[in-house]
């Protein structure tokens, strides 16, 4: 190719309105219907096959539990096998191919879902996933179009990286894709991990075997169905959706395991770590280890606040999705001397949320992902209703019957190392903790030391000084600081995402720095005159 191409100027996708008798409303509308009423039986993909194992498990809809969207077939460890061999025979053509090549396979991927593949998602992230419409439309249309289009410009800055020359050489560094395969393996709560866990290390030329969460099952199939309708070459993801006690050893044990790219909970990524660490001699190179695990995220509120933009933040922070965001706010710290004001704003703005089917578009929350997540976040409410330490000011109770309903909760406990102040919960759950004004050192080094996590945090003050004070006090407290917003909703291009300690490697999704994991540079000097 006889030139320096430039890839189109990468946008976030616009938030659709949906509002009623609109064509975007209407479209989700019959999708959804579509999706609910037709059972689909969903396969392995492997090396662009489709394969039944003839072992299912079902996909339901959390909010309405007995209602099966599909049967999903389960990997076994053979299948496993087949998916590492096709990873690593797609990688020989892939990584040959051109990256503007590669780049437009992404960039379609982009417009598709912009044009036409957007309500196929949505839809499927409502039912199985049992998010809003807005919920959805933020997650599985927009992040995940900003994902594609902004990575593909990621790459080409990277690539553009290049060394100075002095007289009579030439240096010039390559990026290649890691030797061998990589493992993606997504959680329930985001489409567009699913689809940035995979398709960012596609991008860079490395072929992947995906494991999705078995929550998440529908809209990682729909995701298969846009990829194979981009023209991804078969091979270059493959899907084995399965049980990790069998899926997990086969994969970890492989000579060719090149990376890992996972969001998930701390304990499964530390024990992955562990293994692979246990199996280091086996690989042809040390894996890279890419991780995005769990958060403690917090709310700090000084006396300089403005109240109003704590109660809304604290609201939406805490129980957009249910709670189910590793930037949720869960913990948070409340002067004395505003506390009065606060209190009947945050139950006013929970008074406000609608809770119900994900096919009622004008409800904002729903249901928990599973029984599991429904039982561990009532054990927390009743250790709370059982404290004496500890008052539930709204909320509190929940109802499994049809589906897992939680309600939103608020506790406000006296001791600011209660359990739920301290222990990860991922549910609709917030605890305060009203402090001195007095005291806010103390509850400075609380917030730095109550939490193994850190991964989004939140200030809200009007005063410069402290806001300056907290800003470097909190640094390491983390990856994400919010000033005067909620400690969620980090968009593409705009905030990279990640956090440190146990809330993961801080690689920053959204950025060059995340892409830049999955190459491997090789430096080339080309000498024109007699060697020295």
């Amino acid at each position: 190719m006889n030139a320096i191409m430039q890839t189109p100027e990468p946008y976030n996708e616009p938030i659709k309105g949906y509002m009623a008798g609109s064509e975007e409303r209407l479209a989700l509308e019959r999708e959804l219907n579509r999706q609910y009423e037709t059972p689909i039986d969903i396969p392995l993909i492997i090396g662009g096959r489709e394969i039944r194992t003839g072992n299912t498990a079902q996909v339901v809809c959390p909010h309405e539990h007995g209602h099966v969207l599909a049967e999903y077939h389960l990997a076994g460890a053979e299948e496993v096998g087949q998916a590492i061999a096709a990873a690593m025979a797609a990688k020989v053509e892939w990584q040959r191919l051109p990256w503007t090549d590669r780049a437009a396979v992404f960039l379609k991927m982009a417009d598709l879902i912009s044009e036409r593949f957007g309500p196929i998602l949505n839809a499927a992230t409502m039912l199985n996933q049992s998010k809003n419409l807005f919920q959805a439309e933020i997650d599985a249309t927009c992040e995940l179009a900003d994902f594609l289009r902004f990575n593909v410009r990621f790459m080409e800055e990277i690539y553009s990286g290049q060394p100075r020359s002095a007289p009579g050489m030439w240096n010039r560094v390559e990026y290649r894709p890691l030797e061998g395969f990589i493992l993606a393996v997504s959680p329930f709560n985001f489409t567009a991990i699913g689809g940035n866990l995979a398709t960012a290390p596609a991008m860079m030329g490395n072929t992947v075997v995906w494991k999705p969460s078995s929550t998440a099952i529908l809209s990682s199939y729909r995701l298969m169905e846009l990829y194979r309708r981009a023209g991804l070459p078969d091979g270059v993801i493959n899907f084995i959706p399965g049980h990790s006690s069998i899926v997990g050893d086969p994969l970890l044990e492989s000579e060719n395991l090149a990376g890992i790219h996972f969001t998930g909970s701390t304990g499964v990524f530390t024990r992955m770590w562990r293994k692979v660490s246990d199996n280091l001699t086996r690989y042809r190179s040390y894996p890279r280890m890419v991780g995005e695990t769990g958060g403690k995220d917090y709310i700090f509120m000084h006396e300089s606040a403005n109240v109003e933009d704590v109660a809304v933040a604290a609201v939406q922070g805490a129980f957009q999705y249910q709670g189910q965001k590793c930037s949720a706010a869960s913990r948070m710290y409340v002067p004395s001397s505003r506390w009065d004001e606060l209190k009947p704003l945050l139950l006013e703005e929970v008074a406000q949320l609608r809770i119900g089917d994900v096919r009622n578009l004008d409800g904002n929350f729903n249901a928990v992902i599973d029984e599991r997540s429904f039982d561990n976040a009532m054990s927390y409410i009743e250790r709370a209703h059982a404290a004496p330490e500890a008052e539930i000011i709204v909320g509190g109770g929940g109802d499994k019957s049809r589906g897992y309903f939680v309600e939103p909760t608020i506790i406000v406990a006296s001791d600011p190392r209660f359990v739920t102040m301290e222990e990860e919960i991922f549910a609709p759950v917030l605890t305060i903790h009203v402090y001195a004004d007095d005291n806010l050192e103390e509850m400075l080094d609380l917030i730095d030391g109550t939490s193994t996590y850190a991964l989004t945090g939140a200030i809200f003050a009007r005063d410069r000084h402290i806001i300056r004070m907290l800003t470097e006090r909190l640094t390491h407290t983390a990856g994400n600081f919010y000033i005067n917003d909620k400690p969620s909703g980090a968009v593409v291009g705009l905030q990279p995402f990640g956090g440190a300690r146990c809330s993961g490697t801080n690689d920053k999704a959204g950025s060059h720095l995340n892409l830049l994991r999955w190459t491997s540079a090789r430096t080339i000097k080309e000498t024109f005159g007699a060697p020295a």
